[in-house]
């Protein structure tokens, strides 16, 4: 909350970008690092499936799950070598 405090007292909008995989997601922590802006990254059920493989079924949202929370991993470790803050939005997934 805070954030989303910080950017309307500053008059700036925080983007958001869906994601499906690791390399999309460094993608966006790099660009939010170079303008030196918060971020959100998303999920879809769909993305977040592709994010744990597409070998995988996905009977009973089972890949998505896995893929969602891989994907949270990611971005917890990762953000923070970018010095970047983000909210991972991944409640459209499963």
């Amino acid at each position: 909350m805070k954030l989303f405090l910080y950017a309307k007292e500053h008059h700036f909008a925080i983007p958001s970008f869906n994601v499906t995989s690791s390399s999309a997601i460094n993608a966006v922590l790099e660009a939010a690092r170079d303008a030196k802006s918060p971020v959100i990254i998303q999920l879809s059920q769909g993305g977040a499936q592709f994010f744990a493989g597409k070998g995988l079924s996905n009977d009973g949202q089972a890949a998505s799950i896995l893929g969602s929370v891989a994907a949270a991993h990611h971005v917890r470790n990762v953000a923070k070598a970018y010095g970047v803050p983000v909210i991972l939005h991944s409640d459209h997934c499963a």
